[in-house]
């Protein structure tokens, strides 16, 4: 009788461990029939995120006038080359001779000038709009774009001095050469300041938007000094 009750109660408890065995098989996505490597990946718990909790958003400056917006971390991946369009490009090749008819007007200052305080601005403007075309010209030459629009008419340009204003300038001595210059200058600067004031509705490059923000600003502190300059 004992050896009876000992055999019945080994054959309960190998029962039991083979129905354990069952339960945590099919717990873990698997089948007790199957080889583990045949089962696959246990599934994630329902409670847990493979990936974590999401970023928290960021905050993304808006332009000039306008205000930040919050965005998602995965809208601000962006692992394509930095975007320009065509007016981009077209901003640039006219900004560069813009820029040096400037440089031109100011280098007759030196010696032509009745006011020192007339050759000292023009002397800023040569150390401000002289780099300022070295980096005009290299962001068309690392797009490999040519420098020159074809068929582009540049005296078309706001703000742009025709030949004869030129020449008048550069005949010009003395209170009358001053008088000119500041004209000239101040209706130079506008123009350069309008059309960087249109690029920043239309442009897409970054780099184009910063530069053009801070040209419009200092080219409209100029005119302000210009005015201070004028002869009575």
């Amino acid at each position: 009788m004992t050896v009876r009750r000992g055999r019945l109660l080994a054959v309960v408890i190998a029962a039991a461990i083979v129905v354990v065995l069952g339960v945590l098989a099919v717990r873990a996505g698997g089948d007790p029939g199957r080889p583990a490597a045949e089962r696959g990946p246990a599934s994630p718990s329902p409670t847990t995120s493979p990936t974590g909790p999401p970023p928290p958003p960021v905050l993304v400056p808006g332009r000039p006038g306008e205000p930040a917006v919050a965005r998602s971390a995965h809208e601000l991946r962006d692992d394509s080359p930095p975007r320009y369009n065509g007016l981009d490009t077209i901003y640039v090749q006219m900004m560069i001779p813009h820029h040096q008819q400037a440089l031109e007007m100011s280098a007759l200052a030196q010696e032509r000038a009745a006011d020192p305080r007339i050759r000292a601005y023009a002397d800023r403007i040569r150390a401000g709009q002289g780099p300022e075309i070295k980096v005009l010209r290299g962001w068309l030459a690392t797009r490999g774009l040519p420098e020159t629009a074809p068929g582009h008419d540049h005296a078309g340009m706001r703000g742009m001095q025709s030949p004869e204003a030129m020449n008048r300038l550069t005949a010009a001595r003395g209170v009358e050469f001053d008088r000119l210059f500041i004209a000239m200058m101040t209706d130079h600067h506008q123009g350069a300041v309008t059309m960087a004031t249109d690029l920043l509705s239309v442009g897409v490059d970054a780099t184009l938007n910063e530069l053009a923000t801070s040209l419009a600003t200092e080219q409209a502190i100029e005119i302000t000094r210009l005015r201070e300059l004028t002869p009575h």
